[in-house]
């Protein structure tokens, strides 16, 4: 079997599943430039032949030049990412309908999030229905929902998704607990962390007033924040304003895997007030639960991996009073450090890695 994949950009967090994808299939690629600020892989690492072409957009829509002509190479399988505003996707899988190529034919996407406009849920029909072979779907959350939208559910398959598993899998088994945050704080209290990018998206601030509650109600925990971003001074502003200086830890941006495990791994819990994604899962794989909130229409498909009670928790959207309960509840009722740990190695050695990916693609592609 010889699989074509194409995606708009050759993101550097799936390196790892591009990786494996080329070690298990006959594969080859087609990338298109970034539609953002996305750190892209090294491609040159892929043995299959990568082509990489142009993006043109026009008004939130795009063309992705060399996706068409690809239909005519002596493939067996396509994958395609199945976005809704790709104009070169829809014209591929029209054509693949016209010309008896559909059942080759895969989308590996969001799919359904539950927040569609009734014109949004017109078009997501009209194009998920397109591809013959299946859609590889992120999470059961919006398999559940497309199911109740008329989908065949034999062509839903879950797959999740991944980070770079093998190297944070070989650095966990290298931890052990550190003085990092006592070091740092000079105290013995509970370490909260949120680690990406500081944007207005992830509502950051209200980690700050909760944190803040927390104090008013004799409960004090520190905070580090790993990452930089557009919002950072204004979350050292509040800090300053919230008396939450001796609290509070701007770490800044690290991208040593080394270092980002140690702290994470010395953590007592990940909060994440806004949509969480792939937070969830680096938090997870070195054994910190993650808090964010409930209104999973408004959520990234990361959010499955947090378990109520066992992996994380949630609080009601935009509720800092809501999230504050949620983080004091936390800590009353998990006790025992290391049980919590070992609820968050298994949910994702068993469900977010890329072998658990590879074993989806190797099933439902053959």
């Amino acid at each position: 079997m010889k699989l074509c994949y194409i995606d708009n950009v050759a993101t550097h967090y799936r390196k790892a599943i591009f990786l494996l994808i080329d070690q298990t299939f006959e594969c080859d690629y087609l990338f298109g430039e970034s539609l953002g600020d996305i750190k892209q892989m090294d491609t040159s690492l892929l043995k299959g032949n990568v082509m990489k072409t142009k993006t043109y957009k026009w008004h939130g829509w795009y063309w992705q030049k060399g996706v068409v002509s690809k239909l005519w190479k002596p493939y067996d399988r396509y994958i395609l990412i199945g976005e809704t505003r790709a104009l070169s996707t829809w014209t591929f899988c029209l054509l693949a309908r016209f010309t008896g190529k559909s059942r080759r034919v895969f989308f590996w996407s969001h799919g359904w999030y539950g927040k569609e406009t009734w014109l949004e849920r017109a078009i997501k029909k009209v194009q998920f229905h397109l591809p013959g072979g299946g859609i590889f779907l992120y999470g059961n959350y919006a398999r559940g929902l497309m199911i109740k939208e008329g989908f065949n559910p034999d062509k839903l398959f879950t797959i999740h998704n991944s980070l770079d598993y093998d190297n944070q899998l070989t650095l966990r088994q290298k931890q052990q607990p550190t003085a990092i945050y006592r070091d740092h704080f000079s105290n013995d209290g509970k370490n909260l962390i949120f680690v990406g990018r500081l944007t207005p998206i992830k509502k950051l601030d209200m980690v700050l007033e909760a944190l803040a509650d927390c104090n008013n109600r004799g409960e004090k925990y520190n905070m580090t924040f790993i990452g930089d971003g557009e919002k950072k001074d204004d979350l050292m502003t509040l800090t300053h304003q919230l008396g939450l200086e001796q609290q509070v830890w701007f770490y800044g941006a690290c991208y040593d895997e080394n270092k980002l495990s140690e702290l994470i791994y010395n953590a007592d819990l990940c909060v994440a007030p806004g949509n969480v994604g792939l937070t969830a899962m680096h938090a997870l794989v070195f054994g910190t639960p993650v808090i964010t909130h409930n209104n999973f229409p408004y959520q990234m498909p990361e959010f499955e991996s947090i378990h109520e009670g066992e992996t994380g928790a949630f609080f009601e959207q935009d509720n800092i009073v809501s999230l504050s309960a949620a983080i004091s509840n936390w800590f009353e009722t998990h006790k025992d450090r290391e049980i919590v740990r070992n609820n968050c190695y298994k949910e994702i050695d068993e469900q977010w890695t890329p072998q658990f990916q590879i074993e989806v693609l190797k099933k439902n592609l053959a």
